[in-house]
């Protein structure tokens, strides 16, 4: 029998949204669908790149994903327009990403950090370099994921470009509240003392970032960041989450098209979240 991806996302995003949302938000509510529900459309718009208008109809036109959503009626795209906007979308990720680790991955050794851009506009860089537009603001993604399974343990979404150590703290933070592996794998950007002294003396973590300076002599000051001129074999793997990236912005595209800040942020989360299902 052949597997289908598509209801499988579906139905593993309705799973899991149930074991950390409650049926209805207000005691007041309708009950005409459940926020499990609704949280499974998102991630559906998401993963087919669509609009609110677009996952309405796609729903329509499919009996197999009605029914895999246990949805009896369709709700108006409106609908989904005002739950993207009260949800807590980057608390969902964060119960969702811990799910997918606990169901999937419980045993964790190896970590990976780094960050990547997303545009919010889709337009042509032949038609920003005719018009003399400059684009230098985008959405960031901070990301840790676990080594060979490429689960997400940790998501930061923020404005870029900006350097990597200033989301350090709340994405090492997010990560080590769901698992804590043997040893830790960063990019340059992420090199500083402070980072490597969290890492060994709090958590326990082996980190492993190249220095990006250097003294006029050569050599790197710091008790930890001196340790980092000779890199272990292992360090290599940090281009595991390079590898997470680039499917995930091959799969899910690298342009936002929401326009209102928290309607950005909201959406590179749930686009975070549609393409971990799909692993």
């Amino acid at each position: 029998m052949k597997k289908n991806l598509l209801l499988d996302v579906v139905r593993l995003s309705l799973r899991l949204s149930c074991r950390f949302l409650s049926p209805y938000g207000h005691i007041k509510s309708p009950h005409k669908f459940t926020q499990p529900q609704l949280m499974t459309c998102l991630i559906l718009r998401a993963y087919m790149k669509t609009t609110y208008r677009g996952v309405i109809d796609l729903l329509a036109s499919s009996t197999e994903l009605r029914e895999a959503m246990n949805l009896h009626r369709l709700p108006h795209y409106s609908t989904l327009k005002k739950f993207a906007d009260r949800s807590a979308v980057a608390e969902i990720a964060d119960a969702m990403f811990a799910e997918i680790i606990k169901e999937f991955a419980p045993s964790v050794q190896e970590m990976a950090v780094d960050s990547t851009g997303m545009q919010t506009t889709s337009a042509s860089a032949y038609f920003q370099t005719r018009s003399g537009r400059k684009n230098t603001k985008y959405v960031k993604l901070s990301l840790a994921v676990l080594c060979g399974s490429l689960f997400p343990c940790g998501l930061v979404v923020s404005w870029g470009p900006r350097t990597d150590r200033s989301e350090a703290p709340e994405i090492l933070e997010k990560a080590m509240a769901k698992v804590r592996p043997e040893k830790l794998y960063a990019d340059a950007g992420y090199d500083a003392e402070w980072v490597h002294a969290v890492c060994r003396e709090h958590w326990n973590v082996e980190s492993f970032i190249p220095p990006s300076v250097t003294r006029k002599d050569g050599t790197v000051g710091g008790r930890y960041r001196s340790q980092m001129t000779e890199l272990p074999k292992s360090y290599g793997r940090r281009w595991h989450i390079e590898t997470f990236m680039s499917g995930f912005k091959r799969t899910m595209g690298g342009a936002l098209t929401a326009r209102q800040p928290h309607a950005l942020f909201a959406e590179a989360t749930v686009r975070i979240m549609a393409y971990a299902l799909r692993l």
